[in-house]
């Protein structure tokens, strides 16, 4: 996801968004230990992915 779809997102969303990402990285994570991923870099993405949004969401909480 990019910065730009991230920062056209309502609060609202946002937070179920990273919420719903947050579930799906950690059942990635899971499934990687028992089975590897034939990609793992998914995770790495994952992980970044949930970053930005998070980051978009503090900046707003600080705009405020």
């Amino acid at each position: 996801m990019k910065i730009n779809e991230v920062k056209q997102l309502d609060t609202k969303e946002l937070v179920e968004k990273i919420e719903n990402a947050q579930v799906a990285l950690d059942k990635m994570k899971l499934n990687h230990q028992v089975t590897p991923l034939e990609n793992p870099s998914q995770i790495k993405l994952a992980r970044r992915d949930i970053a930005r949004m998070k980051t978009e969401l503090r900046q707003r909480e600080l705009n405020k």
